[in-house]
């Protein structure tokens, strides 16, 4: 299974941007997703998480300006970035959430730059 993300840019504070992760095989119906960001120079964190039951989670500096979610048919992944700011900067990679042994994929990543 291959991920892969789309809808990263370079953006001025304030704007918004939609990610885009699609899958080459039917995973979304059985594992949990999640939206992981790498800062420059930092170390890769979870940004957001969808789990098969539709429970979602964000980590509290994107709480409100951010929205995951699956399409209705299963086949997309998205996270919805509103009110962009500096430090939201970095690649942003979707990945199976959690990691296990059958929902263990990672996409390639897709740059956001936000400038002030």
């Amino acid at each position: 299974v291959q991920l892969v993300e789309s809808g990263g840019g370079s953006v001025q504070a304030g704007e918004a941007l939609k990610l885009s992760c699609t899958a080459s095989g039917d995973i979304f119906s059985r594992c949990g997703m999640g939206w992981y960001r790498r800062p420059p120079g930092k170390e890769l964190d979870l940004v957001s998480y969808i789990l098969v039951d539709g429970t979602t989670d964000y980590t509290n500096p994107v709480k409100g300006r951010f929205t995951t979610s699956l399409d209705d048919n299963k086949t997309t992944f998205y996270l919805e970035m509103r009110n962009l700011q500096p430090k939201d900067t970095g690649e942003y990679i979707c990945a199976t959430y959690p990691l296990s042994g059958s929902c263990n994929y990672w996409g390639q990543g897709t740059q956001v730059t936000v400038s002030s």
